[in-house]
């Protein structure tokens, strides 16, 4: 089954009828059947779980989170909701998420709706037996959803869970790579931080110039270890010209010479002393602190940024550079909201929480407090919405404005796929922190992942 890429604008089948598969109702398939699952009864009590890795981060995140779910709890006061972060151990608890619900699926207990990552797409629809929401709720309120009540979701947003014609789950948060820069630094440097650097090689002598003169990190790239995940990786791969997949999801193409030279770039970074040796928590804690003059990142982690500038150091963003003449290609990072619930109930009353979860007033609440994208862009011009927020706050431009050539964040296939992805960005961390030969290393990697990739 091959993932549908993102069109500007977005086409929804028509609904199926629903047909066992636990999605609470059975019937022929008909291109024109509408979905069965039964509105609420205003009275009638329901319980659901939503697991969530946003309550695995404090301040912001959780904070954020628990005040959506108690708007959420005051206009639905039957619908109880359970929030709860993923079981696991891990520093970033995104990359918990899956195996927790596996374990919660063996104990007959998995939660209701989940936030899941877009690089876990594949495994969510093919094991963890997502809905598609098109054939639950109908395809009519699918689309309603995304049109909304006042704003339309971004066209690149709407498609970004879509797979093989349906629709698995709503697009919640993300963002793409933002260069944020530490002005202060660039002036220090004898650099204008007015004129922020556009491909990678202006980058190169920006950080070289603040290492040497400030003795401060010149620049850091979150986006090469197996903390970080492979979205802004992919994002740099594609930018140069290549992919860490090919488009037919059949070979692994990581180490071809695309992929190799972002690596022998960054490695270069390193070896020049201009990138400090850091792991991700420990990247951006430096950054926040004001110590790197440049730090490619999501835009998750603005609000820390925010409050580690705030009166000490100017804190401004740009787009993600490119390379050369090649035009940048912003990747996404997020996740989308899945049902996975077989109950007709408690799956009706998690689509009543999706339809929150994505309205405007929720987004308005995550970009000002988070600093993740609006999905529903619209509210960025809207007097009373996010028009003077972001009037006031210039950091998301870039963000938004790299929306109109984003492409998506691309799963690895088959039930391999995160150690096909952790093998890839194992190599990529060790060619540029470790000193590794980039080809023979991506080689290396690419040979293991091509053992576990799907036999067909």
């Amino acid at each position: 089954m091959k993932r549908t890429l993102p069109a500007l604008g977005v086409v929804f089948t028509a609904a199926l009828a629903l047909t066992g598969c636990g999605l609470g109702t059975t019937g022929t398939t008909d291109a024109t059947s509408t979905a069965q699952i039964p509105e609420l009864a205003a009275d009638q009590q329901v319980s659901i779980v939503f697991e969530s890795y946003s309550y695995g981060v404090a301040g912001a995140w959780t904070e954020t989170f628990n005040a959506l779910i108690a708007d959420f709890s005051a206009a639905h006061p039957n619908i109880k909701v359970t929030a709860q972060k993923p079981q696991g151990n891990s520093p970033n608890p995104a990359t918990d998420t899956v195996s927790s619900i596996q374990n919660q699926m063996v104990a007959g207990t998995p939660p209701d709706v989940a936030q899941l990552g877009f690089s876990d797409l594949d495994f969510t629809i093919h094991q963890l037996k997502a809905k598609p929401l098109d054939q639950l709720v109908g395809a009519e309120a699918v689309k309603r959803n995304f049109d909304g009540a006042r704003h339309a979701y971004a066209p690149r947003a709407r498609t970004l869970d879509d797979w093989d014609g349906h629709t698995y789950g709503v697009p919640f948060v993300f963002s793409t790579p933002v260069l944020y820069l530490n002005a202060s630094l660039f002036t220090e440097a004898g650099l204008d931080p007015a004129k922020p650097p556009t491909t990678w090689d202006e980058v190169t002598t920006a950080a070289k110039a603040i290492a040497e003169r400030t003795g401060k990190g010149g620049v850091y790239i979150d986006c090469l270890t197996k903390t970080a995940k492979d979205w802004c990786f992919q994002s740099l791969v594609r930018s140069n010209g290549g992919r860490v997949i090919s488009e037919d999801r059949n070979s692994l193409t990581f180490a071809d010479a695309p992929a190799v030279e972002v690596t022998e770039m960054a490695q270069n970074l390193v070896n020049t002393g201009s990138m400090p040796k850091l792991n991700q928590k420990q990247g951006y804690e430096a950054f926040g602190r004001g110590e790197i003059g440049m730090m490619l990142e999501t835009s998750a982690l603005q609000s820390v940024f925010v409050t580690g500038s705030k009166g000490k150091w100017d804190l401004r963003s740009a787009p993600m550079p490119g390379f050369g003449s090649k035009p940048a290609i912003p990747t996404n990072s997020g996740a989308g909201l899945h049902i996975l619930s077989n109950d007709p109930a408690k799956q009706r009353a998690a689509w009543e929480l999706i339809k929150h979860l994505t309205s405007e007033d929720s987004y308005k609440k995550i970009a000002q407090n988070i600093g993740y994208l609006p999905l529903r862009t619209g509210l960025l011009e809207e007097a009373g919405g996010l028009k003077e927020w972001a009037d006031q706050n210039p950091l998301l431009r870039p963000n938004v404005a790299q929306l109109a050539n984003m492409e998506p964040w691309v799963s690895m296939p088959g039930n391999n796929y995160l150690q096909m992805r952790d093998g890839m960005m194992d190599a990529v961390e060790a060619v540029v922190f470790q000193g590794a030969d980039p080809r023979s290393t991506l080689t290396a990697a690419r040979t293991a992942g091509t053992e576990l990739m799907p036999k067909s």
